[in-house]
């Protein structure tokens, strides 16, 4: 298993948004390019927050009926805090469409004392204003109105949001384009990937914006 990054090194992960960490990562060959990001179903709520990135910690829920018995949260908390920080609250909806919000403002307060930046989620989120204030960030299916009956199903196995798999443990990267995982037997590499990239893009883009842009000349750095 490889070692949880420094903050050092997950602040370098930071400065980047997903786009560029998309390209850097393909530049390894370790995963389809169709893989390791989730679908434009799950948004960016608050895309002025910048780049979210955390470890997941996840966990299972409904709201469309209520539970046959109550559903204690005090071991989901005990595995939130025990993970790796940062953290990022991954939480799959099972309703078929989700009815009823996991996320508002005291989930978020409870979430974010546990040390959490945010929350990924397929099914439904509330509270907009309250947790703007707050400075935690939602990625999710749906804004709701209600709860509904919602309750926890299970937690710390591997959850599906947007079609992409999360696994306890996963380095969760998200900005204003979406959410991606970042393997982690290349997350060092990444920063090193990303500035290469960044040069190579510059040289072109530098070209079109000069006086002396040319069809041949752009032929000439992209063969």
């Amino acid at each position: 298993m490889t070692a949880p990054l420094s903050a050092g090194e997950l602040e370098r992960l930071r400065r980047y948004d997903t786009p560029t960490i998309a390209n850097a990562i393909e530049t390894f060959d370790i995963r389809p390019r169709t893989a390791g990001f989730a679908s434009p179903a799950v948004r960016c709520i608050f895309p002025q927050f910048g780049t979210m990135i955390g470890y997941a910690v996840t966990a299972r829920c409904r709201a469309a009926q209520p539970a046959s018995q109550p559903y204690s949260r005090h071991g989901w908390w005990d595995a939130v805090a025990a993970a790796p920080a940062p953290r990022v609250a991954v939480i799959q909806d099972l309703d078929e469409p989700p009815v009823g919000a996991f996320w508002g403002e005291v989930q978020s307060n409870i979430h974010r004392a546990l040390g959490c930046v945010g929350a990924v989620t397929n099914g439904g989120v509330r509270d907009l204003r309250e947790v703007e204030a707050l400075g935690f960030q939602y990625y999710a299916g749906s804004v709701m109105v209600s709860h509904a009956y919602v309750t926890m199903v299970d937690y710390g196995t591997p959850v599906t949001i947007g079609g992409l798999e999360i696994r306890p443990g996963d380095l969760v990267h998200a900005d204003m384009h979406g959410v991606q995982v970042i393997p982690p037997e290349i997350a060092r590499q990444i920063p090193d990937a990303c500035e290469a990239i960044i040069a190579k893009e510059r040289t072109i883009i530098d070209l079109c914006q000069s006086p002396q842009f040319s069809v041949e000349a752009l032929k000439r750095l992209q063969p």
